[in-house]
């Protein structure tokens, strides 16, 4: 389909214009006015919103900012761990991070910190969440215990509450579902093996009866039971708000806390370089790449011209690949990718460079294709090995002996996702713009 470089550029071409489209901010104001026009609106950039009966896809690809950038939410928990003794302390507390991090994760959250803490002999969870500005919204879904349990209710003569051996522990899955009478959000559950049978035989014990299930210590719903409920599956109805019902699935899904925890601390936190420091950031990055296209210029000519444009296009790839995944831009994450920026221009000084060693003793053509062949080997063990370092520092299996760091991560992150597209665009974009705009004015 693109077997010549022609079809290949065109192709590079409609693929950065995607993603200068894609970068675009989401409104663009335009103003004009001359003679008796004037024009004062905002363009708006259009979200991806796909809905079918099986698919639901919803983007707005706007850039997510860290704490350091956007500010968010910063909590802090203090953990109940008087009844533990002293070896089962430090798994209690390893366990309810666990549970914060991935109840954090299920809510949206991205590049979130959470890390323990022992402060004059209490344990504490400290969770730094970026972009999150409702505190009180964070903390209901953070800091619930969520202990799911399914309770017998007495008769007339006995109005007590009798908990079964059925609870959240054998629950396999919770997801937000809808009632098909009233239309109201309810908690579809599903239970383990274990749990279908316990349920089963609970509902089949109690036809006719009410069966409490309990959330904690309230009761959430408490429906009749019509017949024996085979296949494991339940719902959880009640007075729901669609948001209730997803941060209970949340909470579900995430498995209960271990022990309990209070919060001791809670703030919204602003960004902490300030707006005039991003921007004086985004001056000094602007003022660095202009030197590296000004120099590739100089020293190159034309084919350091083709490199810029090739540069270009990795920024707004890059930037393109940040919305669509969307990755959480911090400080150390915009230090990442200037970083992947120099690995960019490195792939093309090492292949002019081979290619001032080629041209005087083959054709034009033939020296650029050998110069990219010979600098390949090079460029790919460089890039490699900057990889090998990436991946240790996003550290994806949660090794203990490496840092678990949210804003290291973010570092990891960014440099390998500009590793990436530096290779792409440094190979195959540089490579096709040369055999189509140099190799063609020299007449090759």
């Amino acid at each position: 389909m693109f077997s010549s470089p022609l079809k290949k550029v065109l192709a590079i071409l409609i693929l950065a214009f995607l993603a200068l489209y894609i970068d675009l901010p989401k409104k663009i104001p335009v103003k004009f006015s001359a003679g008796g026009m004037n024009i004062n609106k905002n363009l708006v950039r259009g979200d991806i919103n796909i809905t079918t009966e099986r698919l639901t896809i919803k983007k707005n690809f706007d850039l997510v900012l860290g704490l350091d950038l956007a500010g968010g939410s910063h909590l802090v928990f203090e953990a109940d761990t008087s009844k533990l003794s002293l070896d089962r302390k430090k798994e209690a507390i390893d366990s309810v991070r666990d549970v914060i991090e991935r109840r954090v994760n299920l809510f949206g959250v991205t590049e979130p910190t959470v890390q323990t803490s022992s402060f004059a002999g209490s344990q504490r969870i400290i969770v730094e969440l970026p972009g999150i500005k409702d505190v009180g919204g964070a903390i209901s879904v953070i800091g619930k215990t969520a202990q799911l349990t399914f309770a017998e209710l007495g008769d007339e003569n006995d109005q007590g509450i009798f908990p079964t051996e059925l609870t959240g522990a054998n629950l396999e899955s919770a997801r937000v579902e809808y009632d098909q009478n009233t239309s109201k959000p309810v908690v579809g559950i599903k239970f383990d093996e274990e749990g279908a049978k316990k349920f089963e035989d609970l509902t089949e014990k109690n036809v006719g009866k009410p069966l409490a299930i309990i959330l904690d210590t309230e009761i959430v719903s408490a429906p009749i039971v019509q017949e024996k409920i085979s296949g494991g599956s339940a719902v959880i109805s009640g007075n729901f708000t669609i948001e209730g019902a997803k941060n209970l699935a949340i909470q579900l899904n995430a498995g209960a806390l271990p022990v309990s925890i209070k919060l001791v601390e809670e703030r919204t936190v602003g960004a902490t370089l300030g707006q005039d420091s991003v921007q004086r950031s985004i001056r000094a990055g602007c003022a660095g790449l202009l030197m590296v296209l000004l120099f590739m210029v100089l020293i190159y000519g034309k084919m350091g011209f083709i490199a810029d444009i090739a540069l270009i296009i990795f920024g707004l790839m890059t930037l393109a690949l940040y919305k669509i995944i969307p990755v959480t831009l911090t400080l150390p994450g915009i230090a990442g990718f200037l970083l992947s920026v120099g690995m960019a221009v490195d792939s093309n000084i090492l292949i002019f460079e081979r290619f001032k060693e080629e041209i005087q003793r083959r054709p034009f053509g033939d020296a650029l294709e050998v110069s990219f062949g010979r600098a390949w080997d090079s460029i790919r063990d460089a890039n490699i090995a900057t990889l090998f370092t990436a991946f240790v520092l996003a550290n994806p299996f949660d090794w203990k002996f490496l840092h678990t760091s949210g804003p290291v991560r973010g570092f990891a992150i960014t440099l390998a996702l500009g590793i990436g597209i530096s290779l792409f665009t440094g190979i195959v974009v540089s490579r096709n713009l040369l055999r189509v705009l140099i190799r063609e004015s020299e007449g090759v």
